[in-house]
């Protein structure tokens, strides 16, 4: 295997134009193609495999016996009639009243006298003699004319006046009595009201202590936790890496695995720890075969799937430890490579069968 990457170190001159091998390589050197790996980070996803929901159980209604008083008569009543009591009674009355007879006394008058005026009083202009030295022919002219009074007229007439006026005097006249019997109400008729009390009897009857009712139960969600790889950083540089030449080659992975099982072991961890990670660790974006390997022992389909799972399960306990998974190759080989002469048919020691259940890896090209 050294020759043939020795090889490849002397003809990368020759081909260094037309090839994508590293540039200047040194003989007696081997170099491994890496690529910048795609950054993956684990990320923890809870799934929900049933949801949660609501269970409703029944609870039956419950009864209870109860004694209860009935009214099977209602409460009535008795009138009895107590008749009217009478009695007698005089009653006195008139039977012609009193009165009065009356007598006139006719009105007395005394003589008197009245003066009236039968001429009032009064003045008028009346012409005077004319004067005996008048000059003028018109006799008229020499008179004068005087505003003469003349006193009112009276007459005295004989009258009468009232004295006393007409009047009455009157004289009592008798009144006449009398008397009947009537029949008077002493107790007036009534109704005596007698109560006739209710009747009850006692019955037993089955009443309803609580109604049927439902309970509400939650079940709970059932869920899973996965854990997923999420890419957090696009790798795809290529470049070629110095390597040991022996990691080319396939090395022992000296894991001891239980008879048909795919399940790491705290020992099995232990030599990964200590054998791969620092490998990896010392060559980081270097990729990584692991390949596992069965005995002929048992149907070849059944070693193979016990080969691939083997080797997954190292690569997943790598990628717990943060190993990106781009930068693994998990391959199960089954009983197709024996290293020795123990195939199917042929009688082997336990030993040479242990030679063939065999854990490997080496450093592949990206």
């Amino acid at each position: 295997m050294k020759s043939k990457f020795f090889l490849l170190a002397v003809l990368v001159t020759a081909y260094g134009m037309s090839q994508d091998l590293p540039a200047n390589p040194e003989p007696g050197k081997c170099y491994v193609r890496c690529t910048t790996p795609d950054v993956y980070v684990n990320e923890t996803v809870t799934i929900t495999l049933k949801p949660a929901y609501k269970v409703l159980r029944t609870v039956p209604a419950t009864f209870k016996t109860v004694t209860e008083r009935v009214l099977v008569k209602e409460e009535g009543k008795r009138l009895s009639v107590v008749p009217a009591k009478w009695g007698t009674e005089t009653v006195s009355y008139v039977s012609k009243e009193g009165g009065n007879a009356l007598s006139v006394i006719p009105a007395k008058f005394s003589p008197s006298s009245e003066t009236i005026e039968v001429k009032p009083a009064y003045a008028q202009w009346e012409l005077g003699s004319p004067a005996p030295d008048c000059a003028s022919g018109n006799p008229d002219d020499c008179r004068y004319w005087c505003y003469k009074g003349y006193p009112a007229e009276y007459t005295t007439v004989s009258t009468q006046v009232l004295a006393n006026d007409a009047s009455t005097t009157s004289s009592a006249l008798g009144s006449k009595s009398g008397s009947y019997t009537k029949r008077v109400l002493l107790e007036p008729a009534r109704v005596v009201e007698e109560i006739i009390p209710a009747e009850y009897t006692e019955i037993t009857k089955t009443v309803l202590d609580t109604d049927a009712t439902t309970r509400e139960e939650t079940i709970p969600a059932e869920t899973r936790t996965v854990t997923r790889e999420v890419l957090k950083e696009k790798g795809g540089l290529t470049t070629w890496k110095e390597v040991e030449c022996s990691l080319v080659e396939y090395q022992a992975l000296p894991i001891n695995w239980n008879l048909g099982s795919a399940s790491l072991t705290a020992e099995a961890m232990r030599i990964i720890d200590s054998r791969l990670m620092p490998v990896l660790q010392q060559n980081p974006g270097v990729k990584l075969e692991i390949a596992s390997h069965t005995d002929a022992r048992g149907s070849a389909t059944s070693n193979q799937s016990l080969s691939e799972r083997r080797a997954k399960a190292v690569a997943d306990y790598l990628i717990t430890k943060g190993v990106n998974s781009s930068l693994l190759v998990a391959n199960g080989y089954g009983e197709r490579n024996l290293k020795n002469r123990c195939a199917d048919g042929v009688s082997c020691t336990e030993r040479e069968h242990t030679a063939n259940r065999r854990t490997e890896f080496r450093l592949i090209n990206n």
